[in-house]
Parts: structure tokens; sequence; C-alpha cells
């Protein structure tokens, strides 16, 4: 291993574990919760899409404020909590349906309560990153990372599938509630950080929380990432909310098929992760530009995706999700790393809050609209204005094709200037 690896640090090999188990969790009950409320409930397009909605809702209740309070408290407690609440509200699904009390009003509240808890641990894990690891790192750390999530992605819906198929969904939530006491008990081995001795009062909350608002919103390229990936996000889950009942209602495909569909995507994004850091390289070492090109190159692969049937169409419609899912692990190793260099260590749990909050709060509208246009114009025409907004999400970046000089990433002389106010933020070079 290299000086600036990441995997040299005990820590970061800690916490890599018990995102693992977390990825799996998470994964599982991707597939595992609306089939749940398909095969187990019968429920409708807009109960599904409702159902969806209500999985990211918290990212918009609550989700600003939660960067603010993290920013104040120790990430990994936050993360523990989190993992403790998550198997707890799980558990609840299999109870109930052995019991024979199970109903879609519980699945709403468990959804609602768990995003919640997720909203925490994901702005306390991408909170945590930077100071564990040290911004040289953050490029080699973001790829495993994101590596990570694609493998889980593959393994998790695979195993998903395959639970739900043998064993029921609402047993396959068992293997969630599992997973995330793993999580739990792996992160107690991070060694805890105490926080800084406050120096003077604590700013009101609501400052706090306008300041991650305009450290995104008043800069050009946070900006631009922000809106990009909230156009993505709307459209994917626009698309995603619905594969279940297409998968399952409209082609009679069993769980296990949509559990592989899905592990395509997991191939695609691991891939993308990997030919993140030599693309930009090729590009010059700009991020930005690297996400607009290879978000104008791929273009033309959702497109393939509402095409979906059975035979020949579903494998050119996984061909088009594997592509998609290509261009989401490129953007997120690129992406997450530019976001964390162009940002303070103070303000990086209200940063990552901020873009939750936006990309997250996407995530929820697409289910409504899901749920929305599937009952009005079907099913398909929710899918093909899925695929709208996904090639809009190119739109933002495009400016960055323009530049003669490589953007600002912190690999150049190891500053980075706010373009859009005075502010000078330094980061390392990689």
């Amino acid at each position: 291993m290299t000086q600036q690896s990441p995997w040299r640090l005990p820590d970061f090999r800690t916490l890599f574990s018990a995102v693992v188990l977390n990825n799996l969790a998470v994964n599982i009950g991707y597939l595992a919760i609306p089939l749940v409320a398909v095969t187990a409930l019968d429920a409708g397009t807009a109960e599904i899409g409702l159902l969806g909605t209500l999985m990211t809702a918290a990212f918009l209740l609550i989700g600003l404020p939660a960067g603010a309070w993290v920013d104040r408290m120790r990430h990994r407690r936050v993360m523990i909590t989190a993992e403790l609440t998550r198997a707890a509200l799980l558990a609840s699904i299999p109870l109930a349906w052995w019991l024979d009390a199970l109903t879609i009003w519980q699945l709403y509240a468990v959804v609602l309560l768990n995003g919640c808890a997720t909203v925490f641990f994901d702005v306390a894990h991408q909170s945590i990153l930077p100071p564990m690891v040290g911004r040289e790192r953050l490029i080699p750390a973001n790829a495993a990372l994101v590596g990570l999530q694609a493998v889980g992605q593959m393994a998790g819906r695979g195993a998903g599938g395959g639970i739900v198929q043998l064993l029921t969904a609402p047993v396959a939530t068992v293997a969630m509630v599992l997973l995330h006491l793993a999580s739990a008990l792996r992160l107690t081995a991070i060694r805890p950080v105490p926080l800084p001795e406050p120096t003077e009062r604590p700013p009101r909350l609501t400052t706090q929380i306008a300041e991650g608002l305009r450290h995104v919103l008043g800069h050009r390229e946070l900006r631009a990432l922000a809106v990009a990936g909230s156009l993505l996000n709307l459209g994917v889950q626009l698309i995603n909310t619905l594969l279940p009942v297409v998968f399952t209602r409209e082609l009679g495909l069993s769980a296990g098929v949509l559990g592989l569909y899905w592990a395509a995507g997991g191939a695609g994004a691991l891939l993308g992760s990997r030919c993140a850091r030599p693309l930009a390289r090729r590009m010059g070492g700009d991020y930005l530009r690297t996400l607009a090109v290879v978000g104008l190159c791929l273009v033309p692969a959702p497109f393939a995706i509402p095409l979906i049937d059975r035979g020949g169409w579903l494998w050119l419609s996984a061909c088009g999700w594997a592509l998609l899912t290509f261009k989401f692990g490129v953007d997120n190793v690129l992406a997450v790393t530019v976001r964390q260099r162009l940002t303070p260590d103070a303000l990086l749990g209200r940063t990552s809050a901020t873009f939750r909050f936006m990309l997250f709060g996407a995530l929820a509208l697409g289910s409504a609209l899901a749920g929305l246009i599937g009952e009005l114009a079907g099913v398909r025409a929710a899918m093909w204005v899925g695929v709208g907004s996904i090639v809009l999400a190119v739109v933002p970046l495009l400016p960055a094709l323009r530049r003669r000089r490589p953007a600002p990433s912190g690999e150049d002389d190891g500053t980075t200037r706010t373009r859009s106010t005075n502010q000078r933020v330094d980061v390392p070079g990689q």
C-alpha cells in the first residue's frame, strides 16, 4: 500500500467493514420492503408510490437541521444509534406478519422513521471521512466506498431477491435486522474523537442551516452538482419505484429476476467507480468536465429501460440500466470528492445534509410522481417521464465543457478557490 492509501488507517478499515454490513441491509430492503407491500399486502400503484415517498421523505423533513446537529455531535455515536434504531424498527415487520397484524400503515410508519435514522447515519458517515483519512486520501477512500456500495447493490439485491423468493418478503427483513446490529457492533471499534471545546456560544440552529445552504447554492460548482444530482435522482426514482409492479404484475417475473436486474446495475456502478479516477486523469484532472463528458456519452442508455419486456427486451433494458449505473459510479466518486474538497471541516455536516436534502428530496418527489403518473397515465408513461429527467440532468454540467483549464480539484497546486464568492478554501493535493 502507498503512503496515501486510506487502507493503512485502522479506523478506515473498521468504517469500511461496518458500511459493508449496512449496505447489504439497505439493498436487501430496497427490494424486500416494496415486495412486502406488493405480495403480502396486495398494495396498488399509488400505495407503492407513497411507500417510496416515505422512504426518503425524512431527508426533506429533517435533512437540513440534521446537518447542523451532526456537526455538534460525535459522529461515531450518531452512526451507532442510527443502526440500532433501524434494527428495532425493521424487526417489527416480521413480528407483525407472524402475528397476522401487518398493515400498510405500519409499513408507512416504519419506512418513515427508518428514513430519519438513515439521514443521521448518512450525514455522519460522510462527515467523518475527511478528518479520518485526510483530504489527500479522499479520492481512493471515496472510490473504495462507492465500489462497496456497488458490490452491496449486487450482493444485497441479488440475495434479497433469492430470500424473498424462497422465504417470503417479510422474512427477508430479519436478515436486515441482523446486518444493522452487526454494523452497530463493528462501529464501536472506531476510536472516538472528542468534540473540540467551544470557545464561544454556538450559533443558532437556523444560522448554521443557512450557512450550509449559502455554501452550496452560492458556489457555482456545488450548485451545478446539486441540481444535476437532483434531476438524476428524480428520474431514476420514477423508474425504480414502478419496477416491482412491472416485474411481478405486468410481466409475471419472479422477485429473483428483479433482484438480478438491479444487481446488474450494481455491476455497472462498480465499474464506474473503478474508472472514475482514470477518466478524470484523461480530462486533465477536471472532475466536473469528466462528469459532463460521461453524462453526454451515456445519454442514450436510459431510453432502453422503459422498453423492458420478456426475452431480448429484458436484456436490452438491463444493459441500459447497467450503463446508466456506470454513470452513477463515476458521479459518486468524483462529485462527492469535489464537494468534500470545496468544504471546510466545520461545514462538512451541513454541506452533506444540504446535498442530501436536495438529492433525497428528489427521490421522495420521484416516488410520489411515479404513483400519481402511474395511476393516471400508466406505468410506462411514468417511466418515460423519468427518462426525460435523467437526460436533463446533464444540462447543469455543460458549462464545464467550455473551460480550457482544469477546474480546481485540489490536485494542481493544493488550493481551491470558490469562484462565485471571495472565499478561499485550502485543500491538500491528492
